[in-house]
């Protein structure tokens, strides 16, 4: 079984709505990651030295290969990531190895079967 795993980085608020997402286009689970900041293309100001930037969270999704593109643009339009700049980015990356995925294989791989 090939995986991949998804990143996103998006505003708090939408945190749910990409889960939300995600796990209808097929995730089993993910890792939310909070308080991370980022900079886009256009460095946000400052006042006095500190920085007006808002947080976001970090979204992890380990998931099966090809349902990866669906999940993908399910959390990009949750997300809103095309339609509102600034609003968070999503990539895939592919996964070489990995330990600690057994129940997830095993589970999924009910799933397959019984599908």
């Amino acid at each position: 079984m090939q995986f991949k795993l998804l990143l996103a980085m998006t505003e708090d608020s939408r945190v749910d709505a990409v889960l939300q997402a995600a796990r209808e286009a097929g995730a089993t689970g993910a890792t939310v990651i909070t308080s991370a900041r980022g900079e886009g293309l256009v460095p946000q100001k400052t006042f006095l030295g500190l920085d007006l930037t808002g947080q976001c969270d970090v979204i992890l999704l380990v998931v099966e290969d090809h349902l990866s593109r669906g999940i993908l643009t399910a959390v990009a339009r949750a997300g809103e990531f095309e339609t509102r700049p600034g609003s968070g980015i999503a990539f895939q990356l592919a996964i070489e190895d990995a330990a600690g995925m057994g129940s997830q294989i095993r589970a999924l791989s009910g799933r397959e079967q019984k599908s």
